[in-house]
């Protein structure tokens, strides 16, 4: 069965092996081998570690193999409908947009920051909405990074999917009341914007 490259990025590539999906972490050729070996096998081992935790709180892709010496996670292929192509389109996309938030304070909950939120890192398969790529994730605990988690999907609504951007946005903020630190990270959230409005007034 030949593999078929579906996705290549800055830090791995990705490739469709029939029902299975292969990421693998680039070599960097501006690093000394042993040390960039080192360090493709400690973000495989971040990531799969991310990945086993998450799996036990929202819907992810299952995870089939991990191999840190090939830095390579194998997870099932989903056949379903990548959210930033298809959400406008979608008569449920208030309800999905409600449920990305109770996901997000699931994770956060449980001190997992995504790193990387956008629509374009979750699909729409049998009724779910499934996080995907979780390479820029991390554990935290604190108010401040599960804000700037918030903050990036904000910014992918509004970039993505500008048309019914608020709306969206509003479904999003009630799923994520569902967590018990919701106030303290959303308080957060403002000063995160501050910020950001101080540094392009500037």
């Amino acid at each position: 069965m030949v593999n078929k490259i579906i996705s290549q990025g800055a830090e791995a590539i990705l490739t469709r092996k029939g029902n299975q999906i292969i990421k693998k972490r680039l070599k960097k050729g501006y690093r000394l081998p042993i040390i960039d070996n080192r360090i493709r096998k400690q973000r495989t081992k971040k990531e799969a570690r991310l990945l086993e935790k998450a799996s036990k709180l929202i819907p992810i892709p299952k995870i089939i193999k991990i191999d840190e010496n090939s830095q390579e996670i194998t997870l099932e292929f989903l056949n379903g409908k990548k959210l930033s192509e298809n959400l406008d389109k979608l008569n449920n996309n208030l309800q999905i947009c409600k449920t990305l938030g109770q996901q997000i304070a699931k994770l956060h909950d449980n001190g997992i920051i995504h790193g990387d939120l956008t629509t374009s890192n979750m699909i729409y398969a049998n009724n779910k909405v499934y996080f995907i790529d979780f390479g820029l994730g991390y554990e935290s605990t604190k108010p401040e990074d599960k804000a700037v988690d918030l903050h990036l999907i904000k910014q992918a609504l509004e970039a993505k999917h500008f048309k019914h951007y608020e709306k969206y946005w509003k479904a999003i903020l009630a799923g994520y009341k569902s967590s018990a630190n919701s106030k303290s990270v959303l308080n957060r959230l403002e000063k995160v914007e501050g910020r950001g409005r101080y540094k392009q007034a500037y």
